[in-house]
């Protein structure tokens, strides 16, 4: 089936080929159409379907010489299916129109003159049906094609732009994912140096309680070390402020002034997931002020099997002002992906809602 799509158009242009110069293999007095319009008879027919036959098999490449065979394929034996497939071939391929109205005007004469006495009622009709409308056709379909083409591209670029766009947000939200591990990371560090030191002075039972909290220590500053290592993507310099926690998103929603309920019982949450909960509410908070002034919101942290972060809001109370889109969500669902969780923001109930489930530690 593949190999048929990829060679259908070769094996259409051999057919039409075919059937163009069997019509013309017979004697010319005895050709499909009565011979010559012109009453010439000096050529075989047979080097004339031969003619054909090849000028058809290039027509897509060369529509001007299947056109002029065409013509003297109609001089010489009214070889009307030759006509027909140039004129139509002319206007689906050839790229120039002062070209292909040319090309119509000559051929339409030639198929006109030899009826000329027969009236304005039968030429008319014969140089429309065989000339103009198959150019009129092709015409149509090759526009049809350019315009589909053009739709295509710009649905691909769009695509592209897209892509670009979507990972410049994952980049920019994994170099920020660093940025809030370098200070734990240093604070994990500097710690396992301070509890060394007291451990290299300590009796024995206390040295033991500080050796084991080296090593607890020590295993959560290699966790975090491999998820820095996994999301960062440059070597910018790091912040030195502290980073925020799941405990500054209920100040986060006092000063948005929205309500803030906290369910279930709290559980054991990496510094990644803390502070992506942080980063969600954030977000979502600063896109109800930006998209849907006025509105009721709420911000509601379900402790559990897993974190539950959700920012809901109602309509709009006032109409927003017209600002340029971001990509704060684009940037939200890779830094939640990156965190093991889950991530859905979207309309609700007139409003808007985000969700986030967050993993919790073991």
């Amino acid at each position: 089936m593949e190999a048929f799509r990829r060679h259908r158009a070769s094996m259409v242009d051999a057919l039409l080929a075919l059937i163009c110069a069997v019509t013309l293999v017979p004697a010319t007095d005895s050709t499909l159409f009565g011979g010559s319009p012109y009453g010439i008879d000096a050529v075989p027919p047979v080097l004339v379907a031969l003619g054909v036959g090849a000028a058809a098999l290039v027509r897509r490449r060369y529509p001007l010489v299947l056109a002029a065979v065409a013509l003297v394929g109609w001089v010489l034996a009214a070889a009307y299916p030759v006509v027909v497939l140039a004129q139509y071939t002319l206007g689906a391929h050839e790229r120039s129109r002062r070209v292909v109205v040319a090309a119509t005007a000559v051929v339409t004469v030639a198929v006109a003159v030899p009826f000329r006495r027969q009236g304005l009622d039968a030429v008319l009709p014969l140089s429309v049906a065989v000339c103009v409308a198959p150019a009129v056709l092709g015409l149509w379909l090759a526009s049809r094609r350019a315009v589909l083409a053009g739709l295509r591209h710009r649905a691909e670029r769009a695509e592209h732009e897209q892509r670009l766009v979507e990972a410049r947000a994952r980049a920019d939200e994994r170099a920020r994912i660093a940025h809030d591990m370098h200070d734990v990371v240093t604070h994990r560090v500097s710690l396992m140096v301070l509890h060394a030191t007291a451990a290299a002075v300590a009796g024995e039972p206390e040295k033991d309680r500080l050796v084991e909290r080296i090593r607890l220590i020590g295993r959560e500053a290699l966790e975090e070390l491999r998820t820095l290592v996994v999301v960062l993507h440059d070597d910018e310099e790091a912040p030195r402020a502290p980073q925020p926690r799941l405990a500054d998103v209920e100040e986060l929603a006092r000063e948005a002034g929205v309500r803030y309920r906290v369910t279930g019982e709290p559980g054991s949450l990496s510094v990644l997931v803390e502070q992506t909960a942080y980063r969600v509410v954030q977000e979502a908070l600063t896109n109800v002020r930006k998209h849907a002034p006025g509105a009721a919101a709420e911000v509601l942290i379900a402790h559990g099997d897993v974190l539950g972060v959700v920012v809901m809001n109602g309509p709009a109370a006032r109409h927003p002002e017209p600002l340029p889109g971001g990509n704060g969500l684009l940037g939200l669902r890779e830094r939640v992906r990156i965190s093991g969780g889950w991530f859905h923001a979207g309309p609700s109930a007139g409003g808007f809602r985000v969700t986030a489930l967050l993993p919790v530690d073991a």
